[in-house]
C-alpha cells in the first residue's frame, strides 16, 4: 500500500510539472500537433490553479482504478476447478492435502477455504464461522480504494463549478474596471470560466465508467465467493461423514 501511495504522489507531481511545461510550450508556440496545442491552450485558459487540481484527481483516480482492475483480475479464480482439486485432495491426502491446494492457489476464495480447513479440528460449526468471518475480511480488501474513487467523482465537478464561479466573478470585475458591458469582455470571461466545469465533468465521467466497472467486478467476485463457500461446506460435511 505504501508503494502504491508513493506511486500516486509521483504521478501527481509529474503531471503538475507537465502542466507547467504545457503552458510554456503554448506560450512559445512549440511544434506539437494542433490537437495537443488546442488542448493545452484550453487547459491554460481555464486557469492552471483550478485545472491542475482536477487533473491531479484524474491521475490519482486512474491510478487507483488501474490498480483495482489488476488486483481484481488477479483475485479471479476458477472456483469449479479449485473445488474439484480440493475434493480430490481430501480423498487422497486428507485435510493437509486440501490445505496445500489452497496455499498454492491465488485469490481470496482459496484463502477463505484455507482458513476453514485450519479450524477443521474444532468442528464443522467453527469451519463455517471461520469461512464467513474471513469472507468478510476478503470483501473489505476487494472494495479497498472504492471510497476514494467515489470521492473524486463527486469532487472533480465541484472543483470545476468553483473555478467557474471564481471565473465569473473575475469577468464581472473586468467589466467593472472597463466601465462598459462589452460583449467581448463578457464572452471571453464566461468562456474561460466554463472551461473548468467542462473539464471537471469530463473527469467525473471517465472515473464513473471505471467505478461502475469495478463495482460490477466486485459484485461478481462476491457472488462467486458466496456460492463457492456453500459448495466447500458441502464437501467438508461429506468428508466428515466418511471419516
Amino acid at each position: 500500500m505504501k508503494k502504491f501511495v508513493s506511486f500516486v504522489i509521483v504521478c501527481g507531481m509529474f503531471f503538475v510539472n507537465a502542466s507547467t511545461l504545457f503552458a510554456q510550450e503554448v506560450a512559445s508556440g512549440g511544434g506539437l500537433s494542433e490537437f495537443h496545442n488546442a488542448l493545452k491552450e484550453k487547459f491554460v485558459q481555464g486557469g492552471v490553479p483550478w485545472m491542475t487540481p482536477i487533473l491531479i484527481l484524474l491521475i490519482i483516480g486512474l491510478a487507483i482504478a488501474i490498480e483495482r482492475i489488476i488486483y481484481l483480475n488477479m483475485a479471479t479464480t476458477n472456483t469449479d476447478k479449485l473445488l474439484k482439486k480440493i475434493e480430490d485432495a481430501l480423498e487422497t491426502g486428507g485435510i493437509e492435502a486440501a490445505k496445500e491446494v489452497c496455499r498454492s492457489t491465488r485469490g481470496p476464495v482459496a484463502s477463505i477455504f484455507y482458513q476453514g480447513f485450519e479450524r477443521y479440528e474444532e468442528g464443522i460449526d467453527m469451519v463455517e464461522k471461520s469461512i464467513v468471518s474471513y469472507g468478510g475480511v476478503q470483501m473489505g480488501k476487494l472494495e479497498n480504494g472504492m471510497v476514494w474513487l467515489q470521492l473524486f467523482i463527486a469532487l472533480a465537478p465541484s472543483l470545476g463549478f468553483l473555478g467557474t464561479v471564481v471565473g465569473m466573478v473575475q469577468a464581472f470585475d473586468d467589466i467593472a474596471k472597463a466601465g462598459d458591458i462589452s460583449p467581448t469582455i463578457v464572452a471571453e470571461g464566461m468562456m474561460v470560466a466554463l472551461l473548468t466545469t467542462i473539464f471537471g465533468l469530463i473527469v467525473a465521467m471517465i472515473l464513473q465508467v471505471f467505478y461502475n466497472y469495478l463495482l460490477n467486478k466486485i459484485s461478481s467476485l462476491v457472488n462467486n465467493m458466496e456460492d463457492s463457500s456453500i459448495s466447500i461446506m458441502d464437501i467438508v460435511i461429506k468428508y466428515k461423514a466418511k471419516n
